[in-house]
């Protein structure tokens, strides 16, 4: 059982009163996490919204009905919660009502509505947290897992961390396939009124093959034979349900820097290589350099997410073609960091960048010193000094 970075702290967050929200792609360990919480529970209640029985006694439900329908139970869980379309009021009145003897906790696949609903009916009685397929943090526990993680690399950046597929002995690329074909795409197709779907697979087929370079949505169009607009809404929707995120050029009105570019990062790279259909080993592949980009991004969003840190990723360049892969603020500070999977001459901090933003840090992450650029900057692994025996 791999411990959850979120778990202590939605520990802490227990009864509060509030209701707790766990938001996260199909299949990324949410059941599993909440039936740990509810490990100590003495009469628990779950409910199933993927479930029509389940789904019907939450969709009409009065707070009368909610509150013989709890009865005496201590822990409250509603799963896939974004299935009943007032999830939003149903909360607020389950928090009302017995809120303050039974801890509440929702999942939920898809930020499309759940959560907006959730914030617009029951503001000021959700604590809300994300929760992303494994990360290096989570497998990395101890110092014999940082150095077992380590020997995984190469399997990490084509298999992924999805959690089924981090642990299979050898399923991994069927169970990946199943999720593509199936889970991936259940709720945007459901909440996102999309009847095409073949449009929106051609899509992120093209948002994978364009991993670590800047996207253009007219290009997207024009390649998927769709508009603009549908092009940035389905990205929305596939942003919204966790499958990518968008990375924004970082901009300080400098008149080279590119102001309104963007690229498109998936949350896993098991997923994205799921989407091309390519599992083949990094030793035979053209594009390792986008697999290595794509899993340190989304690593250190997860890092930075999981620590509560308030970090703003980007990345920079400029009109002069001059680039940096990611660059990273925290309280006003500054980290540019370039990504190299293999460094034959380790490369320089661009002048211009030095010029725009004075007092930056410089980075180059590669195999040899990644673990310090992904380890979660609060986890105990990294206070107490094990990493400075196991990196350069």
């Amino acid at each position: 059982m791999i411990k959850r970075a979120i778990e202590e702290k939605i520990l802490k967050d227990f009864g509060k009163g509030k209701v707790i929200l766990v938001l996260g792609a199909r299949q990324v360990g949410k059941t599993t996490l909440l039936q740990q919480l509810a490990r100590n529970a003495q009469r628990p209640l779950s409910l199933n919204c993927d479930n029509a029985d389940d789904r019907e006694l939450l969709s009409h439900a009065s707070t009368t009905s909610l509150v013989s329908l709890a009865g005496n139970a201590d822990f409250i869980l509603i799963d896939e919660a974004q299935r009943v379309g007032n999830i939003g009021l149903v909360l607020k009145m389950l928090a009302d009502t017995v809120g303050k003897r039974s801890q509440v906790v929702a999942t939920g696949s898809s930020a499309l509505e759940l959560a907006d609903g959730i914030f617009e009916s029951a503001a000021g009685r959700v604590f809300e947290y994300r929760l992303y397929p494994f990360s290096f943090g989570e497998l990395a526990g101890s110092p014999s897992d940082i150095r077992s993680e380590k020997r995984l690399l190469e399997s990490r950046l084509v298999y992924g961390s999805y959690p089924e597929a981090a642990m299979s002995s050898g399923d991994a690329r069927r169970i990946l396939e199943s999720i593509v074909n199936g889970a991936l795409y259940k709720d945007i197709l459901a909440f996102g009124g999309i009847r095409k779907s073949d449009v929106l697979m051609r899509l992120v087929q093209c948002l994978s093959l364009q991993t670590g370079s800047e996207v253009s949505y007219g290009e997207l169009a024009a390649a998927i034979g769709i508009n603009k607009a549908t092009v940035e809404s389905y990205i929305d929707l596939l942003e919204k349900t966790f499958v990518v995120f968008r990375l924004p050029s970082l901009s300080r009105n400098a008149r080279n820097e590119i102001r309104k570019g963007r690229k498109i990062y998936f949350w896993d790279n098991g997923i994205r290589n799921a989407v091309t259909g390519n599992f083949a080993p990094t030793t035979l592949r053209q594009d390792t350099g986008a697999l290595w980009e794509n899993y340190l991004v989304s690593e250190r969003m997860k890092a930075t997410a999981y620590a509560q840190i308030p970090a703003r990723g980007y990345f920079w360049r400029t009109t002069a073609q001059s680039e940096i892969d990611y660059v990273e603020e925290t309280d006003g500070r500054i980290g540019a960091y370039e990504f190299k999977w293999s460094v034959r001459r380790r490369p320089r901090q661009p002048v211009a960048f030095q010029s725009a933003y004075p007092g930056s840090s410089w980075t180059v992450v590669t195999p040899e010193n990644y673990v310090d650029f992904l380890v979660d900057p609060a986890s105990d692994v990294l206070k107490s000094g094990i990493l400075r025996g196991l990196t350069p």
